[in-house]
């Protein structure tokens, strides 16, 4: 690239550079020399987009460095150093107080020289910046209405972050077919053969890693494509085909829509991003416990191809993709997502320790490729916005990375090929999700470092009206969690309210399948629309973390949800962190390998 950034336009493109809010720690330097504002911004540049002096402006470096040399050895520098040590002598001063001042003007002369350098280097920090934005490629983050709302922040203002992490099968080019065979699918929409939703606790301190086997038969929800074509809503069809069904955004549809959980952002890669990925942080170290040769046998054809000796390898090339491919040698779908799980964390672990945050050469090549290999959602679609993103990431601590695959049992219709989710366990870890409860015990057990509860509502600063004063909307949202609706749940509800005083309370004929019990206010009502809701709240027993805010609401809607199917007092299981269900924390330190495709490492 260094033909393209070698002294071009660095005047004119330095303001912009800066309008982009990139890291300006060094602001302000050129003026300290006497070089002006826009060195600073130079500096600027370098700094935030990992295109500093040091790495984007080696091509034009020795050429201004030999210019600055030449520019000290002329008359102008020698007399003005000359001339000040005249002076000194004029005055009295010694031979060392001259040669004070001298040092004085060679460390100002290296400052104009560092100023120059910087100069030189800022438009090419842009104009990397700029080819960085061009590789990267984006679509919308939905792909249909789920009905799930971002987290209400904690007291400190923070909230979880969840991402969702795609792994498409297309054979869409060349070098995808090669990776990955099956030419016959070259015109084939690719399936999300690897899904695993990635949640970042509020206060930054612990993450989950959570899997969907590819083959679990889900509802996938009415969802539109990039284009605008319409696919209607779908029962029991495994999770994988939700990509056919409007791309990435359907994925993560029907992920909120399983979960009630919302989904910030997408990132999907595709066989040759994965490829890439692993070489650019030099292998990821994975662990069998015996040799394997996944490949095809006598009864069951195919197999990724995977060939490693036994205990730790570190993959990369085509062997990081065909240990994340692997099925058949794990024994199970569930088994092979332990061993991607594996691969992730061992991929974090690589990262922490090359110190990829701080380190700008590591930075600019995981750039360089990152933004080449993924496709992301809409709200990613700069490389500042991907930075942002990374830095959320780089505090978590491996021992605080739990990975989970969401326990699941045979489908009966097809129980060889198809699987279910298990319906008690997966509503415990959604609902951990939601409330924001770390699915690992190692946090800080002395309650030194502890955070401020988590508050979705602080009190409002306007009194409550009247409970009768106001209108509230019951809806039945309790077929939310897969079982059937509880039939009458709404008019139930409704007079429940009714008897505390809420008696303009009615039940609503439309459903509302949610997850969780939430109450909503119309946010043009502001603070007496929130007041009113929690007073709701208050009556029934539910958390202040249940009230929402709805641009489209028209009065204050109760929606009795999936985690409140009987009763009228709300009584929320309590989730403690580290509780997950039985067979859902996978971390494996080293796979099993099924007897089949054990290999002794000689043939």
């Amino acid at each position: 690239m260094g033909q393209n950034v070698r002294g071009e336009g660095t005047r004119g493109r330095v303001p912009r550079a800066r309008e982009l809010g990139w890291d300006d720690e060094l602001h302000g330097a050129g003026e300290a020399t006497g070089a002006g504002g826009v060195a600073g911004a130079g500096a600027g540049t370098g700094a935030g987009t990992g295109a500093d002096g040091a790495g984007s402006g080696g091509t034009s470096a020795p050429a201004s460095t030999r210019a600055e040399r030449r520019r000290s050895g002329t008359a102008g520098g020698g007399a003005e150093t000359g001339g000040d040590a005249r002076t000194s002598h004029r005055r009295g001063g010694s031979r060392r107080r001259a040669k004070k001042a001298g040092k004085h003007k060679v460390l100002r002369w290296a400052a104009i020289t560092l100023a120059v350098l910087i100069l030189g280097t800022a438009g090419a920090g842009y104009l990397y910046y700029e080819h960085l934005n061009g590789n990267i490629r984006s679509g919308d983050r939905a792909g249909g209405n789920s009905g799930a709302k971002k987290a209400a922040p904690n007291a400190l203002g923070d909230t979880p972050l969840n991402i969702l992490l795609i792994g498409s099968d297309s054979r869409e080019d060349e070098k995808n077919i090669a990776l990955g065979g099956g030419r016959n699918d070259k015109d084939r929409k690719p399936l999300a053969d690897v899904q695993m939703l990635l949640h970042v606790s509020a206060d930054r301190e612990n993450a989950s890693l959570i899997s969907i086997p590819r083959d679990t038969v889900v509802r996938i929800p009415e969802c539109k494509d990039e284009n605008g074509t319409p696919y209607a809503a779908t029962d029991n069809r495994p999770i994988n085909e939700s990509l056919q069904r409007g791309g990435p955004g359907c994925t993560l549809t029907t992920w909120e829509s399983l979960t009630g959980v919302y989904i910030d952002h997408w990132l999907m890669v595709d066989f040759a991003g994965v490829v890439d990925m692993a070489d650019e942080v030099g292998g990821v170290p994975v662990c069998v416990k015996t040799g394997v040769h996944d490949r095809s046998t006598a009864r069951v054809k195919g197999g990724s191809g995977l060939k490693l000796p036994e205990g730790t390898t570190e993959v990369k090339g085509e062997q990081a993709l065909q240990w994340l491919r692997t099925r058949h040698a794990f024994g199970s779908d569930q088994n092979r997502a332990k061993a991607q799980h594996m691969y992730m964390n061992g991929m974090m672990k690589k990262l922490q320790e090359q110190n990829a945050w701080t380190d700008t050469g590591r930075l600019m090549g995981l750039a360089e490729t990152a933004t080449k290999s993924l496709k992301v959602s809409e709200d990613l679609d700069t490389v500042k916005k991907l930075f942002d993103l990374s830095m959320q990431l780089k505090n978590v601590k491996i021992d605080r990375l739990t990975t989970a695959t969401v326990p699941t049992d045979p489908y009966a219709p097809n129980p060889d090929a198809w699987l279910q989710l298990r319906p008690s366990a997966a509503d415990k870890m959604w609902s951990m999700l939601r409330d924001d409860v770390a699915l690992d015990k190692n946090g800080d057990k002395s309650g030194a470092k502890a955070k401020p509860k988590a508050t979705a509502s602080p009190k409002p600063t306007t009194p409550a009206e009247a409970p009768g004063s106001f209108a509230v909307t019951v809806v039945n949202g309790t077929d939310g969690g897969g079982e059937p609706a509880v039939q009458g749940r709404a008019r139930h509800m409704a007079e429940a309210l009714q008897g505390k005083g809420f008696t303009q309370a009615e039940a609503s004929r439309d459903g509302g399948s949610r997850k969780d019990t939430v109450v909503t206010y119309p946010k043009a009502d502001g603070e007496q629309g929130k007041a009113n809701a929690l007073s709701v709240t208050k009556a029934l027993g539910l958390p202040a973390s249940a009230v929402r805010t709805d641009a489209e609401a028209k009065g204050i809607t109760l929606v009795v949800g999936a985690d409140w199917r009987e009763g009228t007092t709300y009584k929320k299981p309590t989730a403690v962190a580290g509780d997950l269900p039985d067979g859902a924390d996978d971390k494996e330190t080293c796979m099993d390998i099924y007897s089949v495709y054990r290999w002794d490492g000689k043939s």
